[in-house]
């Protein structure tokens, strides 16, 4: 089984602590492509950025995808998560819906810890998409700049807990979710500092990705997933062209 990890931002630490935490998820005989976003921003904080990720995370996909059995979008909102699931053969797998689903297993409300305060508008309008907006018992975040985005862990990492914390005492979280791609390892790592179960988006994801492998359906032909009919096109790389079902 191969998997496709693409990273929606340009940051190639972040890349890093994703890959190291993706391996730590993979079965035994499981294999592992990373790519990182060739335009965009350091880390996705809005809408707009969301769209340009997505973007560049379609073109990565048509680009790579040949060889792979599942893709694993590996940022935090899922950007570009429905037209890639729309336009791919193989599964795809985002960490927001993955963490949310699997907390929705573990206990009724959950909360999310991110890294900052301007993200919690689009994060909200996630969970809203997915139909789990009933079960946000919070979104808790980071207040302070970030000095470097792959460093958040070490350092905000006793400031996270605290939110965390705060999210099961004072809001009722019986799950939390560590959101970001910045954050991979980290609900791993502070496991057993927490009361409820922690989880991280790309343990979710991965695990996610190679139990829909295993079960092997194919993609609908018909409906909305059926391919478009032909029409002009211009500046799209070929790949990309010949992935949305263009000549």
């Amino acid at each position: 089984m191969k998997l496709l990890v693409i990273n929606p931002n340009i940051s190639d630490d972040v890349s890093a602590l994703i890959e190291r935490e993706a391996r730590a998820s993979l079965r035994p005989g499981s294999e592992l492509s990373i790519a990182t976003a060739p335009f965009g921003v350091a880390y996705i904080e809005t809408r707009a950025e969301a769209l340009i990720g997505g973007y560049a995370t379609l073109g990565l996909a048509a680009e790579r995808y040949p060889g792979h059995d599942a893709v694993v979008v590996a940022a935090f909102g899922d950007p570009g998560l429905p037209a890639l699931r729309e336009a791919l053969p193989i599964p795809v797998v985002g960490l927001t819906e993955a963490a949310l689903m699997s907390a929705c297993q573990y206990g009724g409300r959950f909360s999310i810890i991110a890294i900052s305060q301007r993200i919690q508008a689009w994060y909200r309008e996630t969970v809203d998409s997915y139909g789990l907006g009933s079960r946000l018992a919070s979104i808790r975040a980071l207040d302070e700049p970030l000095a470097a985005i792959g460093s958040v862990q070490q350092d905000q990492g006793g400031r996270l807990i605290e939110l965390a914390e705060q999210a099961v005492r004072e809001d009722g979280a019986d799950v939390l979710i560590l959101a970001g791609a910045p954050l991979a390892g980290l609900a791993r790592q502070v496991a057993a500092e927490l009361p409820v179960p922690a989880l991280d988006g790309v343990t979710c994801a991965i695990t996610q990705a190679q139990a829909l492998v295993d079960l092997g359906r194919a993609k609908a032909t018909v409906g909305s997933y059926a391919a478009p009919p032909d029409k002009p096109h211009k500046g799209l790389s070929r790949e990309l062209a010949t992935l949305i079902g263009r000549r």
